[in-house]
């Protein structure tokens, strides 16, 4: 963030009545594809956190700060684990886009197998079961009690983002993977009924939490892609990218370290926290799986292109990664 942004962002803070003293320090704690997020720190030490979208996206409507605001406010003084809102801001001449700021909350993220390891081996059980939890709280909300019955259609969610993402891959890709079609038809052909619908997270995982030394959630994160559907489809990807000890990863994963449950544990643990059927989580893990093969072209070919300005990136592994995810797409079909 340049230092005019900053100050224009602090300025506008102070104008919302937030305690904040300046001058203040940025840092960037986390860019790419997702919401750009700085921790900025006030000359008393205050702590804050402002979230901006990134530039350029693919993909505008998974950055929209103004939804996940709406989403936090509505998950304020739930069960479920969120940061502290502090303000909105939709005037882009503070910098440029509209930001939200909320309070800074002290935690760990665990995204790489470096990440896992490094993680208390005492803690890790407790951290998995914190973080199935968590996912059961999302899910047993009552939407329209907390005001996010308006936040979008409830009803056909998979065959929503099957077309979605289908769409979304030959949008981008100029390569024939024959795969990817075969895969989304079977999908198709064999998509469950939607059983439980409630609040989606979209990205559910150890990446987008913070946690604590004792395992405990102490907030979930990265609610751009949340939606109202199905949500065993939240189950889905966390066990599809959930890594065992001896796994290749399909994506990065903290999880493949003695001390983490197995796959087939979480899947227990969410069952018997909510009671529900999970019968068909085989076809989610699928459609996670194929999800993300679509997800991984659109990165394969803005990095091919150039777009990204990485030259260390991979782009020949990127390619093959997406076929291999595929792959193992319909093999994971039931």
């Amino acid at each position: 963030m340049r230092d005019a942004e900053l100050l224009r962002a602090t300025q506008w803070l102070s104008a919302q009545g937030v305690p904040f003293q300046g001058p203040a320090q940025a840092t960037l704690v986390a860019g790419g594809r997702s919401n750009l997020t700085y921790r900025i720190v006030d000359s008393a030490g205050r702590a804050y956190v402002l979230r901006r979208p990134p530039g350029g996206s693919a993909l505008p409507e998974a950055h929209d700060v103004e939804r996940e605001f709406s989403v936090l406010s509505g998950l304020q003084g739930s069960q479920v684990p969120v940061p502290e809102l502090w303000g909105l801001c939709t005037d882009r001449s503070v910098i440029g886009v509209p930001f939200v700021v909320m309070s800074f909350v002290e935690g760990v993220v665990l995204t790489t197998d470096d990440d896992g390891a490094a993680y208390p081996v005492t803690a890790r059980a407790a951290a998995a079961e914190n973080l199935v939890d968590s996912l059961a709280a999302i899910h047993e909300l009552d939407v329209d009690a907390i005001g996010l019955g308006g936040l979008g259609r409830r009803a056909d969610y998979l065959p929503r983002q099957l077309a979605r993402w289908h769409r979304q891959f030959h949008s981008v890709s100029d390569r024939s993977l024959p795969i990817i079609d075969e895969v989304w038809a079977r999908l198709g052909a064999t998509t469950p009924p939607q059983r439980y619908t409630g609040l989606v997270h979209g990205d559910y995982r150890f990446g987008n939490l913070l946690i604590g030394p004792d395992g405990r959630t102490r907030a979930v994160l990265d609610w751009e892609l949340c939606a109202l559907g199905d949500t065993l489809a939240d189950l889905g990807w966390l066990t599809a990218l959930w890594r065992e000890a001896g796994e290749p990863e399909v994506s990065p994963s903290p999880t493949g370290h003695p001390g983490y449950p197995t796959r087939d544990a979480v899947i227990a643990r969410y069952q018997a926290r909510t009671g529900r059927d999970v019968s068909d989580i085989g076809w989610y893990q699928a459609f996670a799986l194929w999800r993300l093969a679509c997800i991984g072209e659109g990165i394969y070919v803005r990095y091919r292109d150039g777009a990204m300005g990485d030259a260390e990136f991979d782009v020949a592994a990127q390619r093959e990664h997406v076929a291999e995810l595929a792959e193992a797409a319909a093999h994971a079909l039931p």
